[in-house]
């Protein structure tokens, strides 16, 4: 079992890391840095569609990993994966949120307020109330089609997909600063 749980931890590590090789955003370059090298695209478009891309590729990569890890009979197979899909799509609305207030976090950095501050970080607790909700709905809907213990290892390996994934985004985002 460590050794599943060390696999699972590399693959996302390794594709995550995409992340850290084009950071979410810098804090040394400003838009119009940014607008020059973007080769005549948008500047404000060229950050979001890579950002995209990047969670496509983890969505892509973290299927593969429950697929691995589920070892679904095709019966089981037939009935989990539209299950999966469903919580996927329900998890993207809720993550589009969380990259929203990331990026707010980005564009208020230097200037942070105390009010700005206490947003971001009630969104932050927003957005973990709704993902236990998410988890907890779809371990339901598993149990129900599946089973205790098929529920059980899909809330698991999802659990940790999702924490390795939290970390490696957190480890990029600079810790806040006093603004003006």
């Amino acid at each position: 079992m460590m050794i599943t749980q060390r696999r699972i931890a590399a693959v996302i590590v390794v594709s995550v890391a995409l992340i850290s090789n084009r950071p979410l955003f810098s804090q040394t370059a400003s838009p119009q840095a940014n607008s020059s090298t973007s080769s005549g695209q948008n500047a404000q478009t060229s950050p979001d569609q890579d950002i995209n891309l990047l969670r496509q590729d983890i969505r892509s990569q973290k299927k593969q990993m429950i697929a691995s890890n589920m070892n679904l009979t095709d019966s089981e197979a037939e009935k989990f994966w539209p299950i999966y899909d469903q919580y996927t799509a329900e998890l993207v609305k809720i993550n589009n949120a969380k990259y929203d207030a990331i990026k707010q976090y980005a564009q208020n950095y230097d200037t942070m307020t105390d009010a700005k501050a206490d947003e971001l970080v009630q969104k932050a607790i927003d957005y973990r109330k709704q993902r236990a909700e998410l988890l907890a709905k779809y371990y339901g809907r598993v149990k129900t089609s599946l089973g205790s213990i098929q529920a059980a290892r899909f809330l698991q390996i999802e659990d940790q997909l999702l924490l390795i994934i939290d970390l490696q985004i957190a480890s990029q985002l600079p810790i806040a600063v006093h603004g003006s």
